[in-house]
């Protein structure tokens, strides 16, 4: 498949997606995002990939909403920005969090807006020392979008989440890693290959179990304990139906790696 917005290699069970617009450092064109849903989309249903690994081009992982791109839909004369959250960016947030396998992020360099968004969707999230994020709406006049308002305050915490999205100030990298914001945060020479070490670990590991945990997760922002307690069963059910599990019980009493099929 061609793309004009992207980059996207699949090999060895990791399809690896690179927002490439690196002259405008990868921000979110109405291009972009279509080509990144179906990107998505076709990685999902490929049984021979285990695991997503989304970076950026060039300097940056990606500035969020490409303000300069005049494809805005207009309402009245006015910008309609919800008709272009509903029908470009939630489309993609959504199956992120939906997706059959782990998601690992690499950011490579400035990720703000909906690009700090975008990057908060992975499960596990590498950031170079370089890095840095923003959520620069407040000095836009708008509010955090594509996710920010629901990932921050969960990942940060109230007052961190506050203070980002209302004083609109760059957070480094490593500070980023402090808060528990992101997972770690390496030097820039080390961003790839920490990147590409998680993703082939997941890419051997037991998908089936893995989206279970990342589902679970998830939900627990929201459930009460019942609730949660319920959703634990419900997936320990569907994974310890799998061949992996009964891999991984083998592999364990006779004191071997393991070697899971994703099934």
């Amino acid at each position: 498949m061609a793309w004009n917005t992207l980059i996207v290699d699949k090999r060895d069970g990791i399809a690896t997606v690179t927002l490439n617009r690196p002259e405008r450092l990868n921000a979110l064109s109405l291009e972009l995002m279509s080509e990144l849903l179906k990107a998505l989309e076709d990685i999902d249903q490929d049984a021979s990939i285990r695991c997503l690994l989304i970076t950026g081009a060039g300097r940056g992982f990606c500035s969020g909403a490409d303000l300069a791109s005049g494809d805005l839909s207009a309402d009245g004369g006015m910008p309609d920005l919800g008709k272009a959250l509903h029908d470009r960016y939630h489309p993609v947030i959504r199956k992120l969090a939906a997706f059959r396998m782990p998601v690992v992020c690499a950011v490579n360099g400035p990720a703000a807006g909906a690009g700090m968004s975008l990057a908060l969707c992975g499960d596990i999230v590498i950031a170079a020392k370089s890095a840095t994020f923003l959520q620069a709406f407040g000095n836009l006049g708008l509010v955090p979008d594509a996710g920010s308002t629901f990932f921050l305050p969960r990942l940060a915490g109230t007052a961190r989440a506050l203070g980002l999205t209302m004083l609109a100030e760059k957070l480094p990298a490593e500070t980023a890693a402090e808060w528990g914001l992101i997972w770690q945060c390496v030097e820039d020479t080390e961003l790839m290959p920490a990147a590409m070490k998680v993703a082939t670990k997941f890419a051997n590991g037991p998908t089936v179990g893995l989206a279970q945990i990342r589902k679970l997760i998830r939900q627990s922002a929201t459930n009460g304990l019942d609730a949660q307690l319920e959703a634990e069963r419900e997936s320990q059910v569907i994974a310890g139906r799998t061949r992996d599990f009964i891999e991984g019980v083998s592999a364990f009493l006779q004191k071997r790696p393991a070697k899971f099929s994703g099934k």
